[in-house]
């Protein structure tokens, strides 16, 4: 599936039989010549509380607490397999308990988790992203540059992903994202879109709700509320499509 551009290989597990906790099998099938490819593995697993958690994995086989693209696609997922049992569901992740609401359009809105550590230029949305502005985002070297912010000293040990915008509105901007994990540019970011929206509010004047355009032209939104002190109800909304069902070995022989 893939959620503005964003793409991610879905698996239903709520058997608990596959290896999500085995990087080498997730590198192997997120590795596009020679697995199905894609910049996450999403695993819905079973839930005791909720209708169902999802678990993420980054191409390189690491985890990430929060996807917002992955989580809108987890959601129409979860709805087609039957893990949820209504257009709106809750589900697990490591940066919380999440709502969902798959729309008649076939579009998915999420609730995102309360931001933290917001300072200039900065917000965690889920996941740590640094927000950095820029006047030709065509012109920008997402890769160079933001591989040299994301291990950066100021953002270590773990990193941040990096996101360089251009505000083009009162309620609009456009995105190109670096993604930690990924260690690439990436064609849509949800988290790192939701993080620009924040940002845009509380630093530079934009009001909600915020049109987000992503590196290969779809828009998200961004909807929320600011006091000028703390986001609440924050939502991430946009279209997701499934592209192709298929089946893949993985008893892969190991070198």
């Amino acid at each position: 599936m893939h959620g503005a551009g964003n793409d991610f290989v879905m698996v239903d597990d709520r058997e608990g039989r596959l290896p999500s906790d085995d990087s080498d099998f997730v590198r192997r099938l997120a590795n596009r010549p020679d697995g199905v490819g894609c910049e996450g593995v999403i695993f819905v697993r079973r839930s005791d509380r909720l209708d169902f958690a999802m678990s993420f994995r980054n191409p390189d086989g690491s985890r990430a607490d929060l996807c917002g693209n992955g989580a809108r696609c987890v959601a129409a997922y979860a709805l087609e397999i039957g893990a949820a049992k209504s257009r709106r569901m809750r589900f697990e992740t490591p940066a919380g308990d999440v709502s969902a609401e798959v729309l008649a359009d076939g579009g998915v809105t999420v609730g995102m988790p309360e931001p933290r550590d917001l300072r200039e230029g900065f917000v965690n949305s889920g996941v740590p992203h640094r927000i950095v502005p820029v006047d030709d985002l065509d012109a920008v070297d997402v890769a160079g540059e933001g591989r040299r912010i994301r291990f950066s000293q100021e953002f270590a040990p773990c990193g941040t992903n990096v996101d360089f915008v251009r505000w083009t509105g009162p309620s609009s901007l456009s995105i190109r994202t670096y993604e930690r994990g990924v260690e690439a540019e990436t064609f849509a970011c949800g988290t790192g879109s939701v993080a620009a929206a924040l940002v845009g509010v509380a630093q530079h004047g934009l009001a909600f709700p915020v049109k987000v355009r992503t590196a290969c032209g779809y828009v998200l939104s961004v909807d929320g509320s600011w006091d000028g002190v703390r986001f609440s109800n924050v939502t991430l909304t946009g279209p997701v499509k499934r592209v192709f069902d298929g089946a893949i070995a993985i008893d892969w022989p190991r070198d």
